[in-house]
């Protein structure tokens, strides 16, 4: 089952509904703790924002893999690139892979942008998605030919900065989370967050631009309905 066990709103002031309402928020906009609390506060509800923290922190990743595995097998093209990033003025990368639809299916930090990384990275796509794409497109680093001959060889590997736009293109909304948060503090927590949020905003962000109004509104119709089946809200009964 994909949505998130009842036993783990046990205890919790606030029934589930609000609770995913939160965190949905959260991870959907360029939004605060503060800011998330206030925005709810006009709608009368009262939740501080160190709540809202621990909210996110312990149902962010689980709404995120119920997400996931809510999607169709990955598409068999995967985009990979790599962001720079600072973590309490620190240089890391971002490591992230799309498939051809623009869904992302993993992102890891790491402290270096070396064959050794990009290595580790391959290896935990292929034992996270457990399946072998038919293509991996990157941009020109050289770490990642020397990586996919050891990893992936019989894979076929297409280097050229022009053709990685879909992955490159990606790294926007995480680019205003990112400002919006002041930075990061700390690797794990930066990719505790970038792990659910990568998992969480993609989601609501349908490609617009290929759609009529009619067809938005019931493209997003059908994801809110499945962001209510994964957080558990839809089996909450609704009153007379």
């Amino acid at each position: 089952m994909d949505s998130a066990p009842p036993s783990s709103y046990q205890g919790h002031r606030y029934p589930v509904e609000i609770i995913s309402h939160y965190v949905w928020l959260y991870h959907r906009f360029p939004l605060s703790f503060r800011e998330v609390e206030e925005l709810m506060l006009q709608r009368g509800v009262l939740v501080s924002h160190e709540t809202i923290r621990r909210w996110c922190a312990k149902f962010g990743q689980t709404y995120a893999n119920g997400l996931r595995h809510r999607r169709l097998w990955p598409g068999d093209t995967w985009h990979l690139d790599e962001a720079f990033i600072k973590i309490n003025g620190e240089p890391h990368y971002l490591w992230r892979v799309v498939d051809a639809d623009g869904d992302v299916l993993d992102i890891l930090v790491q402290n270096r942008r070396d064959t050794a990384a990009a290595r580790c990275f391959f290896r935990r796509l292929l034992k996270k998605t457990r399946t072998v794409p038919r293509v991996v497109v990157t941009d020109r680093l050289r770490s990642y030919g020397a990586a996919h001959r050891e990893v992936m060889p019989s894979v076929e590997h297409r280097s050229h900065k022009g053709l990685n736009n879909r992955a490159e293109n990606s790294h926007q909304p995480t680019r205003q989370r990112e400002r919006a948060m002041k930075g990061f503090r700390s690797t794990g927590g930066a990719q505790r967050f970038l792990a659910a949020f990568s998992g969480i905003s993609p989601r609501f962000r349908p490609r617009r631009h290929l759609m009529t109004a009619p067809e938005y509104r019931a493209e997003m119709t059908v994801r809110f309905a499945i962001w209510d089946q994964v957080t558990g809200a839809a089996a909450v009964p609704t009153a007379a």
